[in-house]
């Protein structure tokens, strides 16, 4: 029974990661149609010129960018991590022993675990400060606040993640 109910857990955890990183590819998409469109804004606008006309680019572009962006970083981590898709340097971990080499991993993946629980306190702390601040973008007069949700949300995400294959797997991949 507890067997079926981890793999339960893990099943809707590994979903929500997958749909996490559709969304973080979502936005990622209007990101780059945005910046197709300014450019080519731009391009127009060269054009134009020689007929003593203008075209303008996307006002508020920038912020748009910057804004989205800032969310869509951190939402490919936690796939990633369930995924064991980080990057390991194992110039000398495959000299050890399995033994030893699943204790540097166990040791990794604590450490890593250990950050990302102080980052997302300090992510939101600064998503509180921003509130409190009244923080808008410089263009298009959104408050910023919002934006770090998705950072709060993709990091509990990854640390539950990290805390699954810390301590149900051993630092294996997580099931489901």
């Amino acid at each position: 029974m507890q067997a079926r109910l981890r793999l339960y857990f893990e099943g809707k955890l590994k979903r929500i990661c997958l749909w996490w990183v559709y969304l973080a590819g979502i936005l990622l998409f209007i990101v780059v149609m945005t910046t197709v469109i300014n450019i080519a804004a731009f391009g127009l606008d060269k054009m134009a010129r020689i007929f003593d006309s203008n075209v303008s680019a996307l006002s508020g572009y920038e912020d748009l960018v910057r804004l989205l962006t800032s969310c869509i970083a951190l939402m490919f981590f936690p796939w990633a991590q369930a995924q064991r898709g980080h990057v390991a340097v194992d110039f000398f971990a495959n000299k050890f022993s399995p033994k030893v080499q699943q204790y540097f991993d166990m040791l990794w993946l604590t450490c890593t675990l250990v950050f990302v629980v102080f980052l997302t306190i300090l992510m939101f702390m600064g998503m509180i400060e921003s509130y409190d601040d009244g923080a808008v973008s410089v263009t298009l007069g959104w408050p910023e606040w919002p934006f770090y949700a998705p950072g709060i949300i993709s990091l509990a995400l990854w640390a539950v993640v990290l805390a699954f294959q810390i301590f149900l797997h051993k630092g294996g991949k997580i099931d489901g």
